[in-house]
């Protein structure tokens, strides 16, 4: 109720105070132009009369000079007029003027000595009127002035009937906008939300089971989005309660994200997990005007995405897509899933030489067949070396900067595009428990014994605490990677694999 009553008193304010403001400049202009043609209507008449005063103030004060103001002076808005002499005494004024024209007027004094007609607005005897004055000529010599007295009175009232007008409009626009306001609140924003809440209550109640969607509108889609989020959550929380207690009855177990969760924080101690691979677990690309988060397809990101969704950590990983910079910030990191942010993803940046070198090159065209044993041979390249050994000094680089503040960190390296990374890390954080896990077949020795550079890929690998590879029916190396021990022995010598 308070910010349906805060959203309409805002409204009425900004209301009324734009009224009122184009209702000032209104009455201004109007007032304006109300005195130019009251100015405009008192030179007409006064030089309308000045040519049958002219002749008869030549003769001074006559009964036909009074007749003639008296005349005059009966007609609609003029108060009535005045003429005076050179010395600026009166010679004739209206009866009905003459007690507010007791003493001569300054604009007399002003018209005669400027030689020309001058208006002017004045309060006299608590009236305000406007008075013109115009002298009078004999022979192009001034022997007179003609006062020309309208009552201004009626302009005040006419803006005054501006400003109630304004009023009762504004009043009108005031209860109109209130209505609207309610009804649109009500249909629009209170009523949905009150459905949305019927439903959750529902939900949780285990009532419904039935999905239920909130307007797209811009102000419901922040809502809508998690909505659509808590009501994912909680029906799978409770499919996993239920399904786990059915287990229990039977002396079973069931891994559950909240389960995992539990074990990752006791064998990690509450630390974060971090993962490094080539592949990024989602991908941002322009689509239009628009841009779209994707999941690359792949074994590895479906493997580990819930794991870190469930625990917690960062991912680092090659930001390969074309907006993917554009979202991220200025360190090169976002929070994923972009739905539902559980933990970060670290882009690390790659020249396009350095990912044709490093992946296409000599992992992709080198190592994989080696690894394979495919019926193309392997190709070896001396600057794809080089690039491989960039990018994984860089990975280091930006892996590094992610665990500086964590003690003994546990960081699993994903795949042959990273044989010199574990070595890297440990010369820096001899403290953290490094896993390598490459999803490809080892190479046996005669195999290996083609790669130029086998010395320091195998002295790169031996940095690791834990290496594994894909093999079907072993169990994932995650959750040995998890325990690694806290007190390690001596690490073999890079070269004894091979002698």
């Amino acid at each position: 109720m308070r910010i349906t009553v805060r959203l309409i008193v805002s409204l009425l304010v900004v209301v009324a105070s734009v009224a009122s403001f184009s209702s000032y400049y209104q009455v201004r202009q109007e007032r304006q132009r109300q005195q130019e043609d009251l100015g405009r209507r008192s030179l007409l008449l006064a030089q309308s009369l000045q040519e049958a005063v002219e002749p008869l103030l030549e003769k001074g004060p006559s009964q036909k000079l009074q007749h003639l103001v008296e005349k005059f002076g009966n007609r609609e808005r003029l108060a009535g007029v005045a003429v005076y002499d050179l010395k600026r005494a009166p010679l004739a004024v209206t009866e009905s003027l003459a007690p507010a024209l007791a003493a001569t007027p300054k604009i007399v004094d002003d018209s005669l000595s400027a030689g020309t007609d001058i208006g002017r607005f004045m309060v006299l005897n608590g009236k305000e009127l406007h008075l013109h004055a115009l002298p009078l000529r004999s022979e192009e010599k001034a022997v007179g002035a003609l006062v020309m007295v309208h009552d201004a009175a009626y302009i005040q009232s006419h803006l005054s009937r501006i400003w109630r007008h304004t009023f009762f409009r504004v009043l009108i626009q005031m209860i109109l906008i209130s209505l609207v306001t309610l009804l649109v609140l009500k249909w629009n924003i209170a009523g949905p939300l009150a459905q949305a809440a019927e439903w959750m209550k529902k939900l949780r109640m285990g009532e419904t089971s039935e999905p239920f969607s909130l307007p797209k509108e811009d102000f419901f889609a922040p809502i809508a989005k998690e909505v659509t989020t808590f009501a994912a959550h909680l029906s799978a929380a409770k499919s996993a309660a239920e399904q786990e207690a059915r287990l229990r009855e039977k002396a079973k177990s069931l891994w559950t994200p909240e389960r995992l969760k539990e074990h990752v924080k006791t064998r990690l101690k509450g630390k974060p997990l971090f993962i490094i691979s080539n592949r990024e677990p989602y991908m941002h690309f322009h689509r239009g005007r628009a841009i779209e988060a994707i999941v690359p397809a792949g074994g590895l990101v479906t493997a580990l995405d819930p794991v870190l969704r469930s625990c917690g950590g960062t991912w680092i990983a090659h930001g390969a897509g074309d907006a993917d910079w554009e979202t991220a910030d200025a360190n090169g990191r976002i929070k994923v899933p972009p739905e539902d942010p559980r933990y970060t993803l670290k882009r690390v940046a790659l020249t396009k030489e350095e990912e044709d070198g490093y992946y296409y090159g000599f992992s992709n065209e080198g190592l994989w067949p080696l690894c394979h044993i495919a019926h193309a041979r392997p190709i070896f390249r001396a600057e794809d070396w080089n690039q491989y050994q960039e990018a994984n000094r860089k990975f280091a680089q930006a892996a590094l900067g992610e665990i500086e503040e964590v003690d003994d960190p546990c960081v699993l390296i994903q795949d042959y595009h990273f044989a010199l990374l574990p070595r890297l890390l440990k010369e820096k954080r001899p403290d953290a428990r490094i896993a390598v896990f490459w999803h490809i077949p080892w190479p046996n020795p005669e195999a290996f014994g083609i790669c130029p550079w086998q010395k320091e890929l195998l002295y790169g690998m031996l940095g690791a605490d834990l290496s594994g590879r894909a093999v079907l029916g072993e169990a994932s190396p995650i959750s040995r990677a998890i325990q690694l021990r806290a007190d390690r022995g001596p690490e073999p010598h890079p070269y004894q694999a091979l002698s």
